[in-house]
């Protein structure tokens, strides 16, 4: 495989940086931080108007047709500017399995709109239990009539503050295998017996809740996929979501690496640049291995992901544990680097540093994807 972006994709990138560079500042990032839904809605519709939203959607739902490996381009880029927005829950956890999965009629419905940025949407999977396989899913549908009953409850639902609908993962059946009798439901999140409550965590730029459903009734049509049929979905939907989130990883690690070799050419001490000194020299050696194996292995974990290979888990496993821990630990090193000011609200590298911490979490630590290789391996 080639490594090398073709000329649409350079483009792509250009524009991608120039506009977030514009239109989302830091200050942009730590206003939306207080903010509840954690948006601008006017940077959103922006970036519709761009094609970015639609950038994995086919043309003739009103996307623009593209690949993974263009998708991660451009997740590069919001990785950069520590982009507060819905984007990682509207278009890879709840719009691609839409696309794969939904019915002609819903395609029709949401997928142009997710195009233009004029629905918000959420996937609610974990539970209170924590795990993210498919054993771990307990919230009942239970079918009445031509409707399903909906009770239980969903925690770290990403941008379900403001989401229109949900997508919810329930379990419609029991057997001894649970990867069977799992299906998906897109609930309108303004429904009866639809109760959000946000979270509050850490990472501010992403805005995390809990969901709770409490008989929430759903018409038939509303499953997206197979009744019982839903956990090969979003199984393949985690994967490819894990792989794109890695790619907005190693942007906010050419940031932190950017950012700190600037401060260390310029920052003064005992009448030199402290990038000058041996030991933090050392520092920026391992911090850019760090990063060089993340891109590659990022790379390489999208093309699998675009070329649906079938070992493609193992490789987006392998990426997300090792920027998993890069991340965290070139911004520990990125904070170190600066000193006092580095602890400060003021700068910058708190959002980043808090970025790989959620981002680590999500989808999964680095631990969790080691069990997973080790497993693939059956070790």
């Amino acid at each position: 495989m080639d490594f090398g972006l073709n000329e649409e994709q350079e483009m792509l990138k250009t524009m991608a940086r120039d506009f977030f560079t514009n239109e989302c500042p830091k200050t942009h990032v730590k206003e939306m931080m207080d903010d509840e839904k954690g948006y601008s809605p006017e940077l959103w519709k922006k970036m519709a108007e761009l094609g970015f939203l639609g950038l994995v959607i086919p043309e003739e739902y009103g996307g623009t047709g593209g690949n993974f490996i263009d998708l991660m381009v451009l997740m590069q880029e919001m990785g950069r500017a520590v982009l507060p927005s819905p984007f990682i829950s509207t278009v890879l956890l709840a719009g691609i399995p839409l696309l794969t999965a939904g019915t002609e009629e819903q395609k029709k419905e949401f997928l142009p709109k997710i195009a233009a940025g004029d629905v918000i949407l959420a996937l609610a999977l974990s539970e209170p239990n924590g795990d993210l396989g498919a054993d771990a899913i307990e919230i009942e549908a239970v079918a009445e009539g031509n409707d399903y009953i909906i009770n239980g409850t969903k925690l770290f639902v990403l941008d379900a503050a403001a989401a229109d609908h949900i997508l919810c993962a329930t379990r419609t059946k029991r057997t001894k295998d649970p990867e069977e009798g799992i299906t998906l439901f897109l609930i309108d999140a303004k429904a009866d017996g639809v109760h959000v409550t946000s979270l509050k965590t850490m990472d501010e730029t992403r805005k995390q809740c809990e969901v709770l459903f409490k008989n929430v009734k759903v018409p038939a049509k509303s499953m997206v996929g197979e009744l019982h049929q839903g956990w090969p979905i979003l199984k393949k939907t985690l994967n490819q979501a894990t792989a794109m989130l890695c790619g907005e990883m190693v942007g906010g690690l050419d940031t932190v690496m950017e950012m700190t070799l600037d401060y260390a050419k310029q920052r003064i001490q005992f009448g030199v640049p402290i990038g000058s000194f041996q030991a933090i020299k050392h520092k920026f050696a391992d911090m850019l291995i760090q990063v060089e194996y993340a891109r590659s292995l990022t790379y390489y974990a999208a093309w699998t992901v675009d070329q649906d290979i079938p070992d493609s888990p193992v490789a987006v496993s392998t990426a997300k544990s090792w920027c998993g821990d890069a991340y965290k630990h070139v911004t520990n090193e990125g904070v170190q680097i600066h000193g006092g000011i580095g602890f400060t609200w003021d700068h910058d590298m708190h959002l980043y540093f808090k970025r790989a911490r959620s981002s680590d979490t999500a989808f999964g630590d680095s631990t969790y994807h080691r069990e997973l290789i080790a497993q693939s391996l059956n070790l």
